[in-house]
Order: C-alpha cells, then sequence, then structure tokens
C-alpha cells in the first residue's frame, strides 16, 4: 500500500537502514577467478569501524551520515528530524520504512514519535527478520561487493573518501541524487 501511495505521489516514501565499514575489506565481499585463493594484503593498522546511515527514495535520492563507531540514538534522532522538518516544509505526508533496531525504538526517540507525526513524518516498521523487504539492503550489498572490492584503507578518512565516493557512484548508476548530511559534533556520541 505505501509503495502504491507513493507511485500514485500520494506520500514520499523513503526506506532507512544503517550499516558499518572497516579499513579492511572482508575476502567474502571480493571476486576471485575460480582456482585462485582468495587474499587480500591487509594495512598495519586496522583501524575503527566507519558506519553509515542511509535514507533511500526510490527513483529519487540517497541521504547519508557517516560517524566513526556505531551509529547512535542522537544521529539517528538528527537524521529523522531533519526528515520531518522537511516533511512539515513541503506540506507532504513522509514515511520512514526501518527495521526494529534497538535504536529506532528506546525511550528517547518513542517520545519524539507523536511530534515527528504532527510534523508529517510516520514510521513503518518492518517485520523481524525480513530485511529482504527494505531495497536498501542490495544498495548495501552492492557498495560492499563492486564499490568496496577488494581495497584496503589506511585509515578511516581515506575510508569515509571510498564510502562517498562510492554512494555517489551507485547513485550515478541508479540515477539517484545523493546527499551526505554532516552531524552536529556531540551527534557522534
Amino acid at each position: 500500500m505505501l509503495e502504491l501511495s507513493a507511485a500514485a505521489g500520494e506520500i514520499d516514501l523513503k526506506y532507512m537502514d544503517e550499516s558499518g565499514f572497516c579499513a579492511w575489506s572482508e575476502p567474502s565481499y571480493s571476486y576471485y577467478f575460480r582456482g585462485e585463493q582468495k587474499r587480500l594484503e591487509q594495512s598495519q593498522r586496522r583501524g575503527r569501524r566507519l558506519s553509515i546511515i542511509w535514507f533511500l527514495q526510490p527513483l529519487m535520492s540517497f541521504v547519508y551520515g557517516l560517524v566513526i563507531g556505531g551509529v547512535s540514538r542522537k544521529s539517528y534522532i538528527q537524521m529523522m528530524e531533519r526528515e520531518a522538518q522537511e516533511a512539515q516544509k513541503t506540506g507532504r505526508i513522509r514515511v520512514i520504512v526501518q527495521d526494529n533496531g534497538p535504536i529506532h525504538r528506546c525511550k528517547e526517540v518513542k517520545q519524539l514519535w507523536s511530534k515527528w507525526e504532527d510534523m508529517g513524518l510516520y514510521i513503518f516498521f518492518l517485520p523481524k527478520y525480513c530485511s529482504e523487504m527494505n531495497p536498501i539492503e542490495l544498495e548495501w550489498q552492492h557498495l560492499k561487493k563492486d564499490e568496496l572490492a577488494s581495497k584496503t584503507f589506511e585509515d578511516e578518512l581515506d575510508l569515509a573518501y571510498a564510502v562517498m565516493d562510492g554512494v555517489q557512484t551507485r547513485g550515478e548508476k541508479g540515477n539517484y541524487s545523493t546527499q551526505r548530511v554532516r552531524f552536529n559534533s556531540n551527534s557522534s556520541t
């Protein structure tokens, strides 16, 4: 029903998820010729995890933010506040489809649901263990298996640039606009 309403132009429908990247690529995300052993030369320093929170509006846009470490509830709230403000500004109902991650249902976030709904932003939770219902999952897979496959990075900055380039490439391939959101300095903790 949501997809039909979005196709008819009645609502803005976005899919949201988080994912993580490491300076060391997993061999399973890379291609090798049959009979060759999977082997990647790794950097001296493993580095910290880089996480991304991403909103996909099919046939339209990718909006994303990057953080060192995991996506925190503050980063999530900042992204959702941005979506709620845009919904309010356009006057269009915006629905965010997402999984049941702990930060998506924590006490602080639940207290904001009615505020966001008043602004025109609604959340639709996918059933548990149904990640295949979120088309953004395919974008993660392609980003990791195509744009970042068989690469290692010296530090988090190199990794961040590679992820940003990969997102841009995915956007060009899908004819999407891409936009990176910068978090407030107090949002990454």
